[in-house]
């Protein structure tokens, strides 16, 4: 039996409901769910703080206010984002056709969640999803089930309807039944690995995806940046969640005049640092095992030793590669754990190249006075988001798209690109009068699509007017 299967019936028989409302009914409970998040604000946070060990003012900061901005952006952009488009004048052989362009929800959305920003990486696509007229069936992490427990409540009390957003087990075993399921669409957050599989099964199956996964981001700082700033921007990268961010800062890439009091500024900051502790005991050992290879291969790793520690807690490192050696795993692994790795270059062509070296390809940062100069460099980055003199923050703005390319995955969230994309666009044309000279039953047809060719690509005007009495020839002989 098809997985879920009673699920999905229900959740389809209310999609189909939904989808029929008009925007502005899908948009009330919205509004209704935005306030509910001031208002059961500390119930969030405290079960955020039980599942995975988050602190309330950052919680409050990283995923309740920008779930409330992106409700607000609904509220206000949704309507006409989603309105039918007028298509402009047709070429000429289309004659009196009219083109309007719909968006039509996708169906059952099946939403896998993630854990590392439980209210944020979960609601986004769960709202973009229900205000395009979709049913959502949503297997939340097995890391954070207090938080989606609360999180359905919200949703329910707004006014979604139970069938219509469906909360499945929080259960590791839940998410491969998922995808066996009859879905129309799926929505991934987490690691490339098990993206990849997904991947997979989901074109064995013809069923499209976003894929929101790893990365492994860099930032790049300019010789004319400040130090100390830049050193306090790539810190708060790399140690954001105790380091468990997909788009954490990871790889600096210093231009020689900026590295050496760059360096003295973070080795100031990791002096300062504290061991931390992290939700996955193993990404605690793959932080250990990439400053080992990177000792081992002459860098500089701060701290190189420090007290025991508990299995899941890791010091804040970073691993200085003054000779910018290649291929070390600290500039190619996706890792979940507070580590920077500095490198200097000479070049803009250089540091692209260091940069080439990861095929995760989710953000970047540059930190330069120079303005200019920094686009020039962004127009170059192939990765999803460019934030120039800043980090992280600016990527959850409402109305931008977020998403990644490579081995961080495709499709997007956020902004109208994200509310599209729980959309499909189905044209619908409309052909007034009775010339239809493809369906013609005598000869003509020929002369016809030689004539439009001619009159309306042709290079010299005498060939379009030849063209055109070609074109009266063979409407006279149809």
């Amino acid at each position: 039996m098809t997985p879920f299967a009673d699920e999905i019936a229900r959740c389809r028989s209310a999609q189909v409901a939904w989808s029929q409302l008009p925007i502005r009914d899908r948009l009330r409970p919205v509004r209704e769910f935005r306030y509910l998040l001031v208002e059961q604000r500390d119930d969030l946070t405290a079960a955020v703080e039980a599942d995975v060990r988050r602190r309330p003012d950052e919680v409050m900061a990283t995923d309740i206010v920008p779930v409330a901005a992106c409700a607000k952006f609904l509220q206000k952009r949704a309507a006409a984002i989603l309105a039918p488009r007028k298509v402009g004048r047709p070429p000429l052989w289309l004659i009196r056709c009219r083109d309007v362009v719909h968006r039509r929800p996708r169906g059952v959305v099946g939403l896998i969640g993630t854990w590392n920003y439980p209210i944020f990486l979960n609601a986004v696509p769960i709202l973009h999803a229900l205000v395009a007229g979709n049913g959502i069936l949503w297997k939340p992490s097995e890391q954070a089930p207090r938080t989606a427990a609360v999180l359905h409540t919200l949703f329910l009390r707004a006014g979604f309807p139970a069938d219509l957003l469906q909360k499945l087990p929080a259960t590791r075993e839940a998410g491969p039944q998922l995808i066996e399921a009859d879905l129309d669409f799926l929505h991934f957050t987490g690691s490339e690995t098990v993206g990849r599989k997904l991947a997979a099964r989901l074109g064995e199956r013809l069923i499209p995806s976003t894929l929101e996964l790893s990365g492994c981001d860099a930032m790049f700082v300019l010789a004319d940046a400040d130090p100390a700033k830049a050193a306090r921007l790539a810190w708060y990268g790399s140690t954001l969640n105790n380091g468990q961010t997909c788009l954490g800062v990871r790889r600096v890439y210093a231009e020689k005049g900026v590295y050496g009091p760059l360096n003295l500024a973070l080795h100031r900051l990791v002096k300062e640092s504290r061991p931390v502790s992290l939700v996955m005991a193993s990404e605690a050992k793959h932080l250990e095992q990439i400053a080992k290879e990177a000792d081992e291969a002459g860098c500089d790793v701060v701290p190189d030793d420090h007290p025991p520690l508990a299995a899941d807690e890791v010091p804040p490192t970073v691993i200085f590669n003054p000779q910018a050696r290649p291929n070390l795993a600290a500039n190619r692994d996706s890792l979940f754990a507070p580590l920077l790795t500095v490198t200097p270059f000479e070049t803009r062509e250089e540091a692209l190249a260091l940069h080439a070296e990861s095929l995760f390809r989710l953000t970047a940062s540059i930190l330069s006075a120079n303005a200019a100069a920094a686009q020039e460099l962004a127009e170059k980055l192939p990765v999803g988001s460019v934030v120039i003199n800043d980090t992280i923050a600016p990527t959850a703005h409402p109305e931008t798209p977020f998403g990644g390319q490579r081995a961080s995955g495709w499709g997007v969230t956020q902004g109208a690109e994200g509310l599209l994309e729980m959309t499909v666009p189905q044209t619908v044309t409309v052909r007034k009068g009775t010339f239809r000279p493809h369906a013609q039953d005598r000869g003509g047809q020929g002369d016809i699509a030689r004539g439009v060719l001619r009159l309306t690509h042709a290079r010299r005007w005498r060939d379009r007017w030849r063209g055109l009495w070609q074109m009266v020839r063979g409407m006279r002989r149809g």
